[in-house]
Parts: C-alpha cells; structure tokens; sequence
C-alpha cells in the first residue's frame, strides 16, 4: 500500500507554496497601455509549461529524477528547477542574452532522461546544479514569450504553479513506483523521454 510519510508530505506543501511564492520575484508591471486582465495573465503564464512537449517533458522528469534520488532530493530538486526558472525569466524580460536557448532545452529534456533511465545518483549539490542549468533556459523562454500587455508577476506565478504542479507529479509516480517495485517502469519512461530530447536536438 502506497503511503507518503507526514515529513514528505509537509516538504511536498512547502514546495508547492515557494514555487508560487517565487512568482512575487517579478516585478515587471506589464506594458504601457497594457489591457490585458490579471486572470488571463495568470492562465496565459499557467498554460505554458503545458504548451510543448519539451517543457513537459523535462518538469515531470525533474519529479521522477528526485524521486529515485530520494532522501533531501525529493524536495530540493523540485525546488530548485523553479527558482531558477524565474532566474532565466527576469533574464529574458530584462533583455539579457542567452545563447542557444532552444538547443538547451531539448539537452535537459534527453538528458534528463537518460538520467531516468540509469537512475543515477550523484551527491546533491551536483544534481541540484544540474536540474538548475536546465531549469535556467526553461525560464528563460518562459520569459521571453511574455505576452503583449500581460503583468510579468501574473504570468509567472502561473508557469511557477504549473511547474511545480508537473514537478508532484513526477514525483508522486517516481514514488509509488519505487514503493510498488516498479522501478523498471520509470526507468523504461526515462528511455522514452531521452528519444523525445534526442528527436528534438535532432531536429
């Protein structure tokens, strides 16, 4: 019988709150002239990660990867990918450049993938610098599709809740699989988000 301990339960709500917390971060208060209202900057920013596969993709897997790491993992990782989300938005909306955006987002998707599929470990701080790379060009498109006339705050509470909402999710099935000896499950689902990232480079 799947169960969640109270501690887990707990982090779970802690990262839930941070990650629409962090939505405050943006202090852009939209265009001039800007008419659109807070609800639809709200879903226009919510809608997003659901958007493209790659986006998807790479959110639920930052779940699954922290679920197989367990321990401090489980909440770290999920916490991680989002602040630096809003790291790479503010980026964008300041008009910073980065390079190669596109080619790093379809990177995380088969990479994290891959690190599905092998179930690696590696100490935390390694594997938070890892999901927090990844999580900068994700943020960073995020911001740079800002809608015209839409609050920046808004928009980025929604893609934070959203994230963290694909985040428990992985999370929640990375967990019941491991509980249910169905590791193999995931780690087959980590192959077939790696193809999906490999297709995405390719292309």
């Amino acid at each position: 019988m799947f169960a969640i301990s109270t501690k887990t339960r707990a982090r779970i709500g802690v990262l839930a709150v941070a990650a629409l917390a962090a939505g405050s971060a943006f202090a852009h208060p939209g265009h001039p002239g800007s008419h659109m209202d807070a609800s639809a900057s709200f879903m226009s920013g919510f809608a997003h990660p659901f958007s493209g596969i790659d986006h998807l993709l790479a959110m639920l897997a930052v779940g699954l990867w922290a679920a197989q790491n367990k321990q401090r993992a489980l909440w770290v990782l999920p916490l991680a990918f989002p602040l630096m989300m809003v790291v790479g938005a503010l980026m964008a909306i300041g008009g910073l450049s980065v390079p190669a955006v596109e080619t790093g987002i379809a990177a995380s998707v088969a990479v994290m993938g891959l690190l599905i599929a092998f179930a690696v470990r590696m100490p935390l701080w390694a594997s938070a610098s890892v999901v927090s790379l990844f999580a900068l060009f994700h943020g960073y498109a995020h911001g740079a599709e800002l809608p015209h006339g839409s609050s920046a705050a808004l928009y980025g509470a929604g893609f934070i809740l959203a994230t963290a909402i694909l985040h428990a999710t992985g999370l929640i099935v990375g967990m019941v699989a491991g509980q249910k000896m169905a590791d193999r499950v995931v780690r087959i689902g980590g192959v077939g988000i790696a193809a999906v990232g490999t297709y995405l480079l390719a292309a």
